[in-house]
């Protein structure tokens, strides 16, 4: 456990804060209303866009910065921006060419749009259930400035995880590429992954890192591990994410979060 008291929670998302349907249980809006009953901050982080993470304000009560785009944009709870970091500019055609070229989908977010190529490529009509609003379709990317996030698609997850090694090979220190789920690849600025969120709220609420508790399912999620003084995978994470993490709880599917905060985060509080 912990060596201090656990005083504030980020958690992911998709996989871990709600079900694989996108559905915010009763049970884990009650394990976060526990946490503010003690005093304990709660913060998400997500691959999302900041209007995807909407929903979430009113019945979870948030408070604090949300980070979207693995902290790509933080805002406050009413959408209004307090940070962003884009992708440098230069490297925004060469991502793109990557993705092509690996015979990915590719989807661009800039400032409030989510730009596609294809509405019907693989995941657009879920993304579009899930953030609650529709992309833009373009031609062609060419042009586009102040990208936010860079995502990668394919149901062919191996592929996914070869164009994750290219973007990191490729690009290099210019960005930060990781997996947000099995069939997305997202290329962000370097500074935006979930380990700086933890170093980002860490100043901006005063609490310091070893007295956040993480949780998560992805490898993007392993970042923020290393950063936080307890973390914890959830059951439907992979292998290489339980390993990382300090704890496993269950899956998304089985109230996994909440579980994770009833066990290891309420008792530990004091």
């Amino acid at each position: 456990m912990a060596k201090e008291p656990i005083a504030a929670v980020l958690a992911d998302v998709d996989g871990t804060l709600v079900t694989q349907e996108k559905v915010l249980t009763e049970r884990a809006v009650a394990a976060v209303s526990g946490l503010r009953q003690q005093g304990i901050a709660f913060a998400v982080t997500s691959g999302r866009p900041p209007r995807g993470m909407a929903m979430l304000v009113e019945p979870l009560g948030l408070t604090t910065p949300i980070s979207a785009f693995n902290g790509g944009v933080i805002v406050r709870p009413d959408m209004t921006v307090i940070e962003q970091r884009t992708i440098p500019q230069h490297v925004v055609a060469p991502a793109v060419e990557l993705l092509d070229a690996h015979g990915l989908d590719a989807w661009l977010y800039s400032g409030a749009d989510w730009l596609v190529r294809d509405p019907g490529a693989p995941h657009v009509d879920r993304e579009t259930r899930t953030v609650r609003f529709e992309p833009t379709v373009v031609q062609s990317f060419d042009g586009v400035r102040d990208v936010a996030k860079i995502v990668g698609i394919s149901d062919d997850h191996d592929l996914v995880a070869a164009a994750t090694d290219a973007a990191r090979e490729q690009l290099g220190d210019h960005v930060s590429a990781a997996q947000s789920q099995p069939y997305y690849l997202d290329i962000t600025h370097p500074h935006a992954n979930k380990g700086e969120v933890v170093r980002y709220l860490s100043r901006a609420l005063g609490i310091p890192a070893e007295r956040f508790a993480t949780i998560g399912d992805m490898p993007n999620d392993v970042l923020m591990f290393a950063r936080s003084g307890l973390s914890i995978a959830m059951g439907n994470a992979g292998a290489e994410v339980q390993r990382a993490a300090r704890r496993v709880t269950a899956s998304n599917e089985d109230d996994g979060f909440a579980k994770a905060i009833e066990r290891f985060v309420l008792p530990h509080c004091q």
